[in-house]
């Protein structure tokens, strides 16, 4: 149950699907005319989206629908015709008729389905974050390109119309050199329960955990409270605010990873099963101009319904430049001068064409016309879990503390002191439950590894980030050291 596991190859893969029908590992050549044939794996929220949308695209065909849970699977097959159903994915891979998959399952195994597809000779489209630590990220990068494969990330904003007329008018220089980046998202989020250890006895719980650790569930509900739990989640900054950090990234410029990163937070207000933060502020030391994300789960005060917000924004991103700022995100945004004035509007609309500009590419063969591709996909996925990183090696600090590890960053003093104001209005005691401080990560920008964590106290934590980094697998779902 570790790293050290069984690589599930390339060639075990031929053989577990063999007793179905024959894998195609050549791609399909496709007529102008023909239709492409997608399958959905993993029926959620997100996944039941993707059926409706992918279903009634031009040229397009849902043939064929997976879900560990029978009751999920069972719902959507009556929502398209003739397609086939199976609750393992590798049955769905192993198929003939299957040109691309959609892969809406649990974060843990968005890396090793991709993979997996890719190996199979299909086209995939992979829901953010990409991965679920961040050397297998690479890896989805790797098997894309040595297949040939086109891979988009579920990153569906950089389709959206509006905001890549902004992106276009801020990269002229209409509004300056950019200054920083501040990403907030505020989402109000309660407990999740804690109750017995508990086993679902309805569903192939082996299969559902796949590469995590097969251990009892602690948390009332089995579906998508696994955000909040390391083993199958990455929290609410890879959940959501990975859309809004995505944008922002794309506004400031930066194509690569940041040299260094902290984070501070916790989770506050809730005695629950929940091990990931409901308050975190991870801070990305892009050059020239940093980069700030905030994330809150608490409202605006305790028994309070409203959320907090910034300039205006609860979910979005605030890019400030020298002759002003953007502010928006969902529905486009605005351009502001230094005092506030209204200069331009960007209307959005949602990036509702992102999976036809998937299947486009898919169509030509042209990876470049994706919106999304799996490198953007990947580091904007990295960073998350940078940031993730650093909060799991933290340790509890108080104020000074917090002021110390980013002194040099004026705006993320100014973010802490609001946070902190923040809990306090939630009646968290922060003498009792002080936030925790993760160690700064300087990262080899070339190997995506850490070269050091230092944290306030001066320890070196390298050696454990980087056991992070790479995760652990369980075979024989183990993503492979060779694609």
């Amino acid at each position: 149950m570790n790293g050290q596991g069984r690589s599930y190859s390339r060639r075990d893969f031929l053989r577990s699907t063999a007793a179905t029908a024959p894998l195609v590992l050549t791609r399909r050549l496709l007529g102008a005319n023909e239709d492409i044939r997608v399958a959905v794996i993993g029926l959620g929220n997100k996944g039941k989206g993707h059926v409706g949308v992918f279903k009634d695209l031009p040229g397009v065909r849902v043939v064929a629908l997976c879900d560990v849970d029978p009751d999920r699977l069972a719902a959507q097959v009556k929502r398209v015709d003739a397609a086939f159903a199976h609750t393992d994915p590798r049955r769905i891979l192993e198929r003939r008729d299957v040109d691309a998959v959609v892969i809406a399952a649990p974060d843990h195994w968005h890396a090793l389905l991709a993979i997996w597809a890719c190996q199979a000779g299909k086209d995939v489209y992979v829901e953010k974050p990409v991965s679920h630590n961040v050397w297998e990220g690479r890896k989805i990068v790797e098997a894309a390109a040595k297949y040939g494969r086109v891979v988009q990330a579920g990153t569906q904003y950089r389709s959206d119309e509006g905001l890549q007329e902004a992106a276009e008018y801020i990269h002229e220089g209409r509004l300056g050199r950019v200054l920083w980046g501040h990403v907030l998202w505020c989402e109000r989020r309660g407990s999740i329960g804690k109750v017995a250890p508990h086993t679902p006895d309805w569903l192939d719980y082996d299969l559902y955990c796949g590469p995590a650790p097969v251990e009892p569930l602690r948390r009332e509900k089995l579906h998508y409270d696994w955000h909040w739990v390391w083993s199958t989640g990455t929290g609410d900054l890879g959940n959501s605010g990975i859309h809004a950090f995505d944008v922002c990234r794309w506004f400031a410029g930066y194509r690569g990873l940041p040299p260094r990163v902290v984070c501070t937070g916790g989770r506050f207000a809730v005695d629950d099963a929940g091990e990931t933060p409901n308050t975190q502020f991870t801070v990305l030391d892009y050059q020239p101009a940093p980069i700030y994300i905030e994330n809150r789960n608490l409202p605006v005060r305790k028994g309070a319904k409203e959320m907090d917000h910034l300039r205006g924004i609860r979910e979005g991103l605030i890019l400030q430049c020298e002759k002003g700022y953007f502010a928006g995100f969902r529905g486009g945004g605005w351009a502001y001068d230094n005092d506030g004035g209204r200069i331009r509007q960007f209307k959005g609309d949602g990036g509702g064409q992102h999976a036809a500009n998937f299947i486009q590419a898919v169509r030509d063969r042209k990876v470049e016309r994706l919106n999304a591709p799996i490198q953007e996909g990947h580091i904007s996925s990295v960073v998350c879990h940078l940031g993730n990183l650093s909060y799991r090696l933290g340790t509890p600090a108080g104020a000074k503390s917090l002021r110390q590890a980013v002194r040099d960053f004026k705006g993320a003093a100014e973010t802490i002191e609001r946070l902190q104001q923040h809990l306090l209005a939630n009646e968290v005691d922060l003498q009792e439950t002080p936030m925790s401080l993760g160690p700064w990560l300087t990262i080899d920008l070339t190997a995506e590894r850490i070269v050091d964590a230092a944290g306030v106290n001066g320890v070196a934590k390298a050696d454990e980030a980087n056991r992070l980094v790479r995760g652990s697998y369980r075979a024989p779902f183990v993503v492979p050291e060779s694609v």
